[in-house]
């Protein structure tokens, strides 16, 4: 008889860790769809704006993270191991993916914003893995909203931008104090003085920050004999 109840006992232990199991594992399922929708909603946002990292990629690691941290969570009870670990490894790794989306193109930095935004989608997959829906849709509105905003074409988020102009002139009387006050800066970059004949020539590269056209350019020289030639270097 105790035999008996004891192997009863020892089914219904099985089959309540059993369907605990499953529960955990539909739990990270519903984790890991989140991650779907939320990634997909932020990269959503980001092909929009024809960055670099799109959909595809937001959702991959969105639900890569996702995966990652219900395996952290889930995969290990039981055992003697350091869950966390796992979870810790998924922010340095996705660090990497996101160094690779960040590159030089003439001379300025590409592709941070979008780096950040990988790096935040993955801690959103995370939140989501973990079971923290609401945490991880609120997160994702925000960052949403984020980008959003400062994207608006408002001065305070406006990156200001600047223009190089090679310039060459002679400077007998005091001109390089007038090229200043026609391009309003306040200093030369790359300048170089040459002695040609009695004359000092002086080349130097502008950096300001109003963009001149061609035909401005034109009429300034002709209004200031001293400036020998003027030569925009716009970025390709």
């Amino acid at each position: 008889m105790n035999i008996l109840l004891s192997e009863i006992a020892n089914t219904a232990a099985d089959t309540f860790y059993r369907t605990e199991l499953i529960a955990d594992e539909l739990k990270g399922l519903i984790g890991v769809l989140i991650a779907v929708v939320l990634g997909f909603a932020i990269g959503f946002e980001r092909k929009l704006r024809f960055k670099e990292a799109g959909i595809r990629t937001h959702t991959i690691v969105c639900v890569g993270a996702a995966i990652m941290m219900v395996v952290s969570k889930y995969g290990f009870e039981g055992q003697d191991a350091d869950t966390a670990r796992v979870a810790a490894q998924i922010v340095s790794g996705v660090g990497f993916l996101g160094a690779g989306i960040i590159m030089f193109r003439g001379q300025k930095m590409h592709g941070l914003t979008t780096a950040a935004g990988v790096w935040a989608t993955a801690g959103i997959g995370m939140a989501a893995g973990a079971g923290l829906y609401i945490f991880a849709t609120g997160a994702t509105v925000v960052l949403i909203v984020i980008q959003c905003v400062c994207h608006l074409n408002v001065k305070l988020f406006r990156t200001k931008k600047y223009y190089k102009i090679k310039i060459c002139f002679l400077n007998t009387d005091n001109e390089s104090v007038k090229v200043k006050r026609l391009f309003s800066v306040e200093n030369f970059n790359s300048l170089t003085i040459e002695r040609k004949d009695d004359a000092t020539v002086y080349r130097a590269m502008l950096n300001t920050d109003k963009e001149y056209s061609s035909q401005v350019l034109n009429e300034i020289m002709a209004q200031n004999q001293f400036i020998l030639s003027i030569e925009r270097c716009d970025e390709v």
